[in-house]
């Protein structure tokens, strides 16, 4: 019996997964315990919650597998520095970082106040972008696929890209830093007014609302180089020189400023914070979009022509853009896409722990795993005492079907509800664990959750979770989407029925809900079917302005400050 743990340490949605004889077991994100969004540093309540989950010590942990590995890339590093200079103070706080990778075993001893002695396991350092790689890969339905990673930067890469069959990953090329898709996105995001960690998201739903009337004026940023990678000019980002500016205290990551005056030279002066978004701004984020689409595809359509394979995987930062996702089959040579529930860093957790066990120990793959449900699970003792410290009405529904009629009924008369079911999604998207659901017929919804709960951009758009039996009636092109992970068109007749998922665009992010997978989500859209001929709800995170609930408290203190209508715990319902 074999108990391998993987780690996100240091770096940006810090995690941690295990896995008994390959199978997975729990996975989560130290945000989600400490409620500090995309927490930085020792994931030491998470790797504390999948020990207990697992019911084992450090103590009986065969091998500790973290998703970096300082020793890659030194002399690429070095010559970086040589060639353009670097700031002392950018230089030390590379060393402190990477000096708490390299002592990690008593970096995680005092972590987990444990002695170092309790540390039984060797630690594996799996390099960022092969651990992405193999998040990817390995839970895929593929035997054989064409891989890529891109993100802002890992391990001095920005991009990956590889080949892979059955427990085999080959790596073809990467991209090295200061050249980053990743680090491109995020400085026009910055530029557009958006300048915490993790805000890329809102310039992909901010795209729709304009015309791409400035991807002239962004050749000169960056350029495809013709085979798998593209270069960005050094007169634009002071990174080259200066480096980025990360800081990680308190746990939350914060970026210094990636875009330089040479921006405000060819687009004017960058928005404000809380300044109005003007015609101007939608433009060029919509011009930002296609651009790193152009990008994308340019590099997954030689790659498709290149190794004549017809699957692909997609991780990393970048693989979040689930907008550029859903275009990939329709823009490139292959036939089927996965991106796993977790694309991103957090996700490289799982990533180098299936990374280690398949490519290193050459043990047998277990796919496809569509569950990303992994996470933290209450019992009734703990929501029953929840509940007992409120004055709102309570009461625990008799049966499922007494639930979801008593849910259908709030969602029909306009409702907000807060669905908090079983253990907790694992990624950054709520898939019917942690959601907040409202009725997609309805023309102001948006108002009503911005107003109620969200508070949030008014141009965000919100998602449909769909049985997966009537993608195809409502969506066109569109393949099993089970983690919310690409944009589809929603076909133009059903628009004005479900003009609350229905994007400016006439896109929708959808959620395909399968019954065999999460029978309890399925079973409440599917009674809204019945009852209103939709088989649709909108579905979007439960949090207000914080990492997605965990617990019932959590749970229970939003729906108390915000306006929601009923919230639902497992079968507990409690009303206004």
């Amino acid at each position: 019996m074999k108990y391998i743990l993987g780690i996100n340490a240091f770096h940006g949605d810090s995690s941690a997964a295990i896995f008994k004889d390959g199978q997975l077991i729990a996975a989560t994100e130290e945000e989600r315990i400490l409620r500090i969004k995309h927490w930085a540093g020792m994931p030491a309540q998470a790797i504390e919650f999948c020990l207990k989950e697992a019911g084992v010590t450090l103590r009986e942990i065969d091998a500790i597998c973290v998703s970096r590995d300082p020793s890659v890339n030194v002399n690429k590093k070095i010559k970086h520095l040589l060639k353009h200079g670097f700031q002392l103070s950018n230089l030390y706080d590379r060393i402190k970082n990477r000096s708490k990778v390299a002592s990690f075993e008593k970096q995680l001893a005092d972590a987990m106040d444990c002695p170092i002695e309790a540390i039984q396991g060797k630690v594996q350092n799996i390099e960022h972008h092969r651990s992405h790689l193999a998040s990817a890969f390995y839970p895929s339905p593929f035997e054989e696929a064409a891989l890529i990673s891109i993100d802002g930067m890992g391990d001095f890469t920005s991009t990956m890209v590889a080949t892979a069959k059955g427990n085999d990953i080959q790596v073809i090329s990467e991209v090295n830093y200061p050249h980053s898709l990743g680090m491109f996105y995020t400085s026009f995001t910055q530029y557009l007014g958006f300048p915490h960690y993790g805000d890329e998201y809102k310039v992909m739903g901010l795209a729709p609302y304009g015309k791409p009337e400035f991807l002239k004026e962004l050749d000169p940023f960056i350029q495809y180089d013709g085979k798998y990678g593209f270069t960005l000019n050094k007169k634009f980002y002071p990174h080259f020189s200066k480096g980025v500016d990360m800081n990680w205290v308190g746990g939350s990551p914060v970026i210094g400023k990636l875009y330089s005056k040479k921006f405000e030279e060819v687009f004017g002066p960058a928005r404000k914070k809380d300044e109005e978004l003007t015609q101007k701004h939608k433009n060029l984020a919509t011009s930002v979009q296609r651009k790193c689409e152009e990008i994308i595809f340019q590099i997954l359509t030689r790659l498709q022509k290149d190794t004549g394979l017809k699957n692909l995987c997609i991780s990393g930062g970048v693989a979040q853009n689930s907008v550029a996702n859903g275009k990939i089959i329709s823009n490139t040579g292959f036939d089927n896409v996965y991106v796993p529930c977790a694309g991103h860093d957090a996700g490289t957790a799982a990533g180098a722990a299936l990374y280690y066990m398949h490519q290193n120990l050459n043990i047998k793959r277990r796919c496809p795993d569509y569950n990303p449900y992994t996470g933290y699970k209450a019992n009734e003792a703990e929501i029953e005492q929840c509940l007992s410290q409120i004055e709102q009405p309570w009461k625990k529904a008799s049966s499922q079907s007494e639930l979801f009629d008593k849910v259908c009924d709030c969602l029909e008369n306009g409702g907000v509800v807060g669905w908090y079911q079983g253990r907790a999604e694992f990624g950054p998207r709520a898939l019917g664990h942690r959601s907040i659901l409202a009725d997609p017929r309805r023309n102001d919804v948006k108002e009503i959750l911005n107003l109620k709960i969200k508070r949030r951009e008014s141009f965000r758009p919100f998602a449909p979770s769909i049985l997966k039996e009537y993608v195809d009636e409502y969506f066109e092109n569109a393949d099993f989407v089970p983690f919310m992970e690409k944009v589809y068109p929603i076909r133009p007749e059903k628009h004005a029925e479900i003009p609350a998922v229905t994007h400016v665009d006439g896109t929708g992010r959808l959620q395909s809900v399968d019954g065999n997978i999460e029978p309890k989500y399925y079973g409440l859209i599917n009674r809204f079917r019945e009852r209103t001929g939709v088989p649709i709800l909108v579905n979007t995170s439960f949090n207000e302005n914080e990492p997605i609930v965990n617990r019932p408290q959590e749970a229970l203190d939003c729906f108390l400050r915000t306006k929601m209508d009923m919230l639902v715990l497992e079968d507990y319902v409690v009303t206004r």
